[in-house]
């Protein structure tokens, strides 16, 4: 796998994860970010929904489902070193790409000034259908179009500026979880547990502990091989854009 020059940790302090649900992350991203927190690299999570569409319990409140998958969500991420989460509580299952979420994500990227934004495919993968979500897709397309052009341009969403005094931001680095076509690998190796643990957080939604450690074991032994490392190290993948 060819790593492209700009795709590298150099210059970067602050790094913002944005994804459509509770558990997201921690299926893409999460060892990522325990590598990046233990360099001292702030890491801020952005989750557009809740998920109170989640589980299968048709007798639980979903008010009372948001409540126990953001409790979750906060849990797993203090494993991998993320104290920082930002609830849009969009509707679980109903999210669009249309302006108003545009301008609510321009205002988180404004606002935490990252060096470099992470988020879901807008393309559907066939291979894996389950990671084409369409919620996942519309946050992938919204989080796209809010970091070029609108967060760094002074006319969009002209209130974050002249309402809320948010100057525009140009983030550097869009990195895509999900692609058929990576181009960045992440050693996760020595975070693997970790990156297990923080998935396991999620107990309303993983039924079978065991099954998921296996399949995070096997999928980041794939993508290890896949991208040229070693037998027997462990990694997560992204298609890395360079957005300057």
């Amino acid at each position: 796998m060819d790593r492209p020059e700009f795709a590298t940790d150099a210059g970067v302090e602050r790094i913002l994860v944005v994804v459509a649900h509770p558990d997201d992350i921690d299926f893409g991203v999460a060892g990522s970010v325990a590598t990046w927190t233990d360099a001292g690299i702030e890491v801020t999570y952005c989750l557009v929904t809740s998920g109170d569409a989640g589980g299968d319990d048709r007798d639980q409140p979903r008010k009372e489902m948001a409540r126990v998958r953001e409790a979750e969500q906060t849990a797993a991420a203090a494993l991998v070193g993320v104290h920082r989460l930002r609830f849009l509580h969009q509707a679980d299952g109903r999210v669009e790409a249309n302006l108003d979420l545009r301008r609510d994500l321009s205002r988180v990227i404004r606002q935490e000034r990252p060096q470099r934004v992470i988020t879901q495919s807008p393309e559907r993968l066939w291979d894996r259908i389950y990671a084409s979500h369409p919620d996942h897709l519309a946050v992938g397309e919204a989080t796209t179009a809010a970091l070029y052009p609108d967060a760094r341009n002074p006319f969009a969403h002209p209130d974050l500026l002249d309402g809320e005094g948010l100057e525009p931001w140009t983030v550097p680095q869009l990195w895509l979880m999900a692609r058929p076509d990576p181009n960045v690998a992440v050693d996760v190796t020595d975070v693997l547990e970790r990156k297990i643990a923080a998935l396991q957080s999620h107990a309303s939604q993983v039924q079978d502990p065991t099954m998921i450690e296996r399949l995070i074991r096997d999928w980041a032994a794939d993508s290890a091989r896949n991208a040229g490392l070693p037998d027997g190290r462990c990694a997560e993948i992204f298609r890395a854009v360079d957005t300057r």
